[in-house]
Parts: C-alpha cells; sequence; structure tokens
C-alpha cells in the first residue's frame, strides 16, 4: 500500500471487516467484509454502458437482468445463468469497471466522506477486491497518468483535435477517439460514447496532448485585483469645463505664435 493511504477510512472499514456503501464526492464504493464489491462515479461509465455500448450485451438483455434480477441483487448472476455472459467475460468487465470508478471515487475531495453500513448495490457481488488492491491500483494510475503528461486540465476539458505532423500516425484507439472529439465533448462523455472505461480515455487524451494532438487548455491565471474604492473626491459631482474659457485661451496662445 503506499504510504499514506488515499482513503483513511476504506483502509479502517476494511480492519472491521465492514459491510456498506462508502460515499464520496466523486463516486461509492461497496464493500462487503471489508472487501470491495461494486464501485461506481459519475464519471466513469457503468457496467451497462461498458457492456451495451460496446457491443457485447443487447441493451434489452441488460435491462431484463435489471428487471428480473435487481431487486435480489444478482444481476451480475443473472447475466451468466441466463447464458448473456460467461463467467470469464462478466468478471473481466466487472472488475474493469469497479477499479476505474474506484479511481474517480478516491480522488482527493474536500467534501465529507461517510459510510452508510449494510447497504449494498443491486448489481451483486461477482468477485470481491481487497481494499489494499483498490488503493494500490489508484495510486499507480495517478502515478501514470502524470508520467504520460503532468497537466490534468485536458481531464476535464473538451478534447480539441489538433492538426498532426507529417509522418505522424496514432494507433486505432486513438484514432476513433480523434474522431469523436468534436472540441466540445470532455473526456468522460467520449468514455460513454465510445463504451469505454474513462481512466483508459483520460490516458489515451493525455498521450494525445503530450504528441501534439489534442490542445492543452491554459491554467487559469491570478484572480485579478479587485478594484479599489472610489475616493470621496471622486465620488464629488464634476463641473463641466468652461468652453468659452478654452476656446479663448487657444486664441491667445495662436495669436503668439
Amino acid at each position: 500500500m503506499s504510504r499514506t493511504a488515499v482513503s483513511p477510512m476504506l483502509v479502517r472499514l476494511a480492519a472491521e471487516k465492514a459491510t456498506g456503501a462508502l460515499l464520496r464526492d466523486h463516486g461509492t464504493l461497496y464493500l462487503v467484509d471489508g472487501r470491495v464489491v461494486h464501485a461506481e462515479s459519475p464519471a466513469a461509465p457503468g457496467v451497462d454502458v461498458l457492456l451495451t455500448t460496446g457491443g457485447r450485451l443487447p441493451r434489452e438483455g441488460w435491462d431484463e437482468a435489471v428487471d428480473r434480477a435487481g431487486a435480489h441483487r444478482a444481476v451480475g448472476r443473472f447475466l451468466v445463468d441466463s447464458g448473456r455472459l460467461h463467467d470469464g467475460e462478466l468478471e473481466i468487465c466487472h472488475l474493469g469497471a469497479v477499479f476505474d470508478a474506484a479511481f474517480f471515487a478516491l480522488s482527493p475531495t474536500s467534501g465529507p466522506t461517510r459510510f452508510r453500513y449494510g447497504v449494498g448495490h443491486w448489481f451483486g457481488t461477482v468477485r470481491p477486491v481487497s481494499a489494499e488492491a483498490v488503493e494500490r491500483e489508484t495510486v499507480r494510475r495517478r502515478e501514470l497518468l502524470d508520467a504520460v503528461w503532468p497537466y490534468a486540465a485536458v481531464d476535464t476539458a473538451p478534447v480539441v483535435p489538433r492538426p498532426a505532423s507529417p509522418g505522424q500516425t496514432v494507433g486505432a484507439r486513438q484514432r476513433a477517439l480523434l474522431a469523436a472529439a468534436d472540441g466540445e465533448r470532455t473526456p468522460a462523455e467520449l468514455a460513454r460514447l465510445l463504451g469505454r472505461p474513462a481512466f483508459h480515455t483520460l490516458l489515451d487524451v493525455r498521450r494525445l496532448a503530450a504528441a501534439g494532438l489534442v490542445e492543452t487548455p491554459l491554467a487559469p491565471g491570478p484572480e485579478p485585483e479587485p478594484a479599489p474604492p472610489p475616493s470621496v473626491l471622486s465620488a464629488l459631482p464634476v463641473a463641466d469645463p468652461d468652453i468659452a474659457l478654452l476656446r479663448r485661451l487657444r486664441d491667445a496662445l495662436e495669436a503668439h505664435l
């Protein structure tokens, strides 16, 4: 584990073997006996998007699984038992979604962190992951992003493509990302559109930024100094100049030239 815990509360809950939901500003982790069994974040596509947009599962198949097994917290199990997914497929997709959402849920926050004991997720348990593994992977991903391109402004700004240099090429995955980037969609929106994990999309965007193929927004500058309050003199009414007097002064000066 890292020298400094990403979430001290998660470490404590793991030691307690707690069951419930850890709520943070950017997402929620679900624990059973101190191990992470599910995670979700507004910044990351859910398992449904990864499966349906990715083309592995028709949307109606997902909706049926939620309708029939959601109340029993067994959606994942239903997808396998009904023959819609193989065990290995479900496990790989679900683990990817868990680590993806956990990366954002465990991002630095200034808001409160809460834990609701006994709360479970309707998807159900697929393969529990230790809190230590989740924290370790979160730290690894942060370091990887910074090693590729240490400017986090690209993570939340609209992705704006730049022309490639002569002979410059990218892989198929990055080409698809650039084709979908319309100058308005953020990396999170592109991830949902393409049915890809959000972290992997961030990583591609940072690689493209490092290659000069997408714009890097400028860091916000310092706030401008507030204007000084008006002085008493400036608040006094100013009389209009005596136009006739100015004209006489001008005429006098011209007469001596």
